[in-house]
């Protein structure tokens, strides 16, 4: 399965200090209905680190239950001790996703022949599509192409990579190493353009949640060979892309789609709390000039 285009990193809603699930179906029936290609819940946008592993299971579970089909979905499933981690994956296949978005694991910084055996042992124990997901700046480490290589001749089912580290090098390295049937999704709204043009497919998204349709419309647009659509979609996005991470990630976005209406409730878990007051209008203005609110 070819995975291109627009991925939502979902944000989850809460209410009382449980997923509000009505708001998260309605939050993933918007998506598909403004053009998103793909969904992927349990990510960090979804604050899934503050997450029990039954509450994994069932979110990855309502999300293809709410898609219906109508979109691929990436579970996220990683974890920095393998075991957990394919706990995780079994409960992302069991819930039906259609692959696994896995974290390299982090505080531990393996090897390259710790990664290569982490990924190996997960996919041993549940074969199912894997993206490997690399992002140093959550991790400390980063999975350099010649390592992914490797992870990927070991291991059949990595048939991706979510490349988060704003590096166009390494990723114009990561196609090099890896060969253009690998999947490349960009893993920063910041670069996607200049990564579907260094070999990527799409990307994992976290403005999407509040500009589906724009994110969608760039992917396609490049696919397409409209280079001019392409561009302004993705001047359109910056300034939007920028506002959601004035503070850490999920912490703008989620505020915006209750600004938007979209979540009835702003509720985040600790250790994340709610946006600083100041920013609170910052991020307003933007989302009126963006004729978002």
């Amino acid at each position: 399965m070819k995975f291109t285009g627009a991925y939502t990193a979902l944000s989850t809603p809460f209410v009382n200090g449980e997923v509000d699930e009505n708001a998260y179906r309605r939050l993933i029936d918007w998506q598909i209905e403004n053009g998103i290609d793909g969904l992927v819940p349990c990510g960090t946008t979804g604050e899934a680190a503050t997450m029990t592993h039954e509450e994994q299971g069932r979110i990855i579970k309502i999300c293809v239950d709410q898609a219906k089909g109508r979109v691929p979905v990436i579970g996220g499933a990683g974890s920095n001790s393998t075991r957990e981690a394919i706990e995780l994956t079994k409960l992302a296949k069991d819930a039906g996703a259609d692959a696994a978005l896995m974290i390299t694991p982090y505080y531990n910084k393996p090897s390259p022949n710790g990664l290569v055996e982490h990924f190996k042992a997960i996919a041993a124990e549940v074969p199912m599509p894997i993206f490997v997901y690399n992002v140093p700046g959550r991790t400390g480490l980063n999975c350099l192409p010649e390592t992914l290589k490797r992870i990927k001749d070991e291991v059949p089912e990595v048939i991706g990579v979510k490349e988060a580290t704003a590096n166009l090098k390494q990723c114009a390295e990561v196609i090099e190493h890896c060969g253009k049937d690998f999947q490349m999704l960009s893993g920063d709204d910041f670069t996607v353009l200049p990564l579907l043009a260094a070999g990527g497919c799409g990307v994992i998204s976290v403005v999407s949640n509040i500009m589906p349709g724009e994110m969608a419309g760039l992917c396609k647009a490049f696919r397409e060979g409209d280079m001019d659509k392409a561009l302004d979609l993705s001047l359109k996005i910056a300034p939007l892309a920028r506002a959601m991470f004035m503070e850490t990630n999920p912490i703008p976005v989620k505020t915006a789609l209750h600004m938007m209406g979209i979540f009835d409730n702003l509720e985040f878990r600790l250790p994340m709390v709610p946006l600083e007051p100041e920013n609170e209008p910052k991020l307003r203005d933007i989302l009126k000039e963006a004729k978002l609110v």
